[in-house]
């Protein structure tokens, strides 16, 4: 993997999160832990001026986005979808290529099944994805270790979410700066 690959500045990157919803939120033990850094990491892409890209899998069965989440951002006009990998579905490809980032910063539910096969997805399509090992859950934790493992064996950078938004802001004293430190103490 080049070094490239692992560096994160603001003006390449888009914040891309999966399936966080109502019904399928609530199997989840690591829900909040989530949701919280997850509203970290939407509230450094409204500060940074970073896109945010939200997917629900068959809302009809799963429920909308959780409201903590939805309240959170700026619009909510989330990709409807049945694919488990978000690049199955063709307004994901083209929402995503409209905002023209090639490095992508993934969270969302589950790891080894929506968050693993759109990390692929976008792998394959030549994307840099950093996914966010706080931000993401599956029900047991052997399946969760399992995806982030094969995230990882696949060229997926596995990071935290305080590694991403330090590495968005690049350095200290600035008013983002102050912003996100206060919302991580």
């Amino acid at each position: 993997m080049k070094p490239d690959n692992f560096f994160l500045h603001r003006q390449e990157a888009v914040l891309v999160i999966v399936d966080i919803q109502e019904r399928l939120a609530t199997a989840m033990g690591e829900r909040q832990k989530v949701i919280a850094n997850c509203l970290h990491l939407i509230t450094a892409a409204g500060l940074l001026r970073i896109p945010v890209l939200i997917t629900e899998q068959y809302p009809k069965g799963l429920g909308p986005t959780v409201s903590e989440i939805k309240d959170a951002l700026d619009s909510y006009h989330p990709i409807e979808k049945i694919a488990f990998n978000c690049c199955g579905e063709q307004r994901f490809l083209d929402e995503l290529a409209s905002v023209g980032k090639r490095k992508v910063i993934l969270t969302g539910m589950e790891t080894h099944v929506c968050v693993l096969q759109t990390c692929i997805g976008l792998l394959t399509d030549g994307h840099s994805v950093h996914v966010v090992r706080d931000a993401v859950c599956s029900r047991k934790t052997e399946d969760y270790d399992t995806g982030i493992e094969y995230m990882r064996n696949a060229g997926g950078v596995i990071t935290c979410t305080e590694t991403v938004l330090f590495q968005l802001l690049e350095k200290a004293g600035t008013e983002e700066f102050k912003i996100l430190s206060k919302r991580i103490k």
